[in-house]
């Protein structure tokens, strides 16, 4: 994002006669101070700085006041030197550990891992001394060592967070990966798993694993629903609709984008949720509920440990829980749903362009299948 948008979306702060606050702006629902500075080598510069903690607007005016003060007896922190990535990024996870909503679990697990790798190749290097061509090296490095290009870029949006963070706090007037063009890359083909290879993952899983008869039950319900892992992990009982014929995925709050969703039973999921129910631990509210619970009930972490025995014992070395999810929109195309439904049914908010993308041809392939069959007597 250019330094100009980043502008265009900072507003003024009103008193309760309408008048503006002197230095107080608001953005993304956070207010923000807005003072003339001098910096330790003397030079004058205006700065924006986030306000934390501040939610209303005295609270506010009285961060803004402590700021002014401390601008005044030259303690303000953005008078100091920029701090180097490494400091920064603990600020970045440190900022978000406050916040209950900014940003889910898994997402912050998954930009530590990036940010980890920024700061062991430039951890060093102050904010504002961070160039396109350090940002150019780290990128080329993680593609010579065989890294995707998809993955690389994932790897520069969370060091782009890190900076519009910096822009924020008035370290940075311009980010450096400003006008960067994202890597190419091709996606590799998916294989079509089969319900024969799903089938024997779970007898495999029954027979070398103490977890075997919950890997098979995980394994079907994301195969019957296209539900992503952790989405299976969290479902409850009271996601289970058995009247209405409907799952309701994400009621926690906790899915992708937020945002629960509807899947209707189709005859096999219903016929195995039914199966699972039957199954059903008396003590836990959970589907999958969690073998080391204890006395607090809690879900499945994961099953990874059994997938991967599974694996081992039946051969199917490259089965992962995404092929589940490919499996439920690949056969949903090859039935003739139309890309809309199967898109809300899986949770894509773009009404199916992405499915008919990538699934497209499935769908193509099977109806002129069908139209072999047909019979001009």
């Amino acid at each position: 994002m250019s330094s100009n948008s980043q502008k265009e979306i900072y507003t003024k702060v009103l008193d309760g006669r309408k008048m503006p606050v002197r230095g107080l702006w608001v953005r993304n629902g956070q207010y923000y101070a807005r003072l003339r500075v001098e910096d330790a080598e003397g030079r004058k510069k205006t700065i924006r700085k986030r306000l934390e903690g501040a939610q209303t607007i005295p609270q506010a005016q009285k961060a803004l006041a402590a700021l002014q003060g401390q601008r005044d007896n030259h303690s303000l922190p953005v008078l100091q030197r920029t701090p180097k990535l490494a400091d920064y990024v603990l600020t970045y996870f440190a900022h978000f550990a406050k916040l209950t909503d900014a940003k889910r679990p898994a997402t912050i697990t998954k930009e530590r891992g990036a940010l980890g790798l920024w700061v062991a190749h430039m951890g060093e290097t102050r904010l504002n001394r961070i160039t396109k061509a350090q940002i150019n090296a780290f990128r080329a490095n993680r593609q010579a060592a065989g890294i995707s290009g998809r993955t690389v870029n994932l790897d520069v949006i969370a060091l782009r967070n890190v900076l519009n963070m910096a822009v924020d706090d008035g370290w940075l007037k311009f980010l450096p990966t400003e006008n960067m063009r994202p890597l190419k890359w091709t996606a590799k083909k998916r294989g079509l798993v089969t319900a024969a290879e799903i089938e024997r993952l779970c007898a495999a899983a029954k027979e070398n694993s103490k977890n075997g008869q919950q890997l098979a039950d995980y394994l079907w319900l994301m195969a019957y629903t296209g539900a992503r892992r952790n989405e299976a992990l969290r479902l409850r009982w009271a996601d289970v609709d058995f009247e209405r014929g409907q799952l309701t995925i994400g009621a926690d709050g906790l899915a992708k984008n937020h945002e629960s969703r509807v899947v209707d039973f189709n005859a096999m999921l219903e016929a195995h949720l039914r199966a699972i129910h039957s199954r059903r631990a008396p003590d836990s509210q959970f589907l999958f509920p969690s073998p080391q619970r204890g006395d607090k009930d809690a879900s499945a972490k994961t099953f990874m440990e059994s997938l991967r025995i599974a694996r081992n014992a039946s051969g199917i070395t490259s089965f992962g829980f995404h092929d589940c999810r490919h499996y439920f929109i690949s056969y949903c195309a090859m039935s003739g749903i139309d890309f809309m439904t199967i898109a809300r049914w899986v949770g894509h908010r773009d009404g199916g362009v992405l499915i008919g993308k990538v699934y497209g041809h499935l769908n193509n392939e099977h109806t002129k299948r069908q139209a072999q069959r047909i019979e001009f007597k």
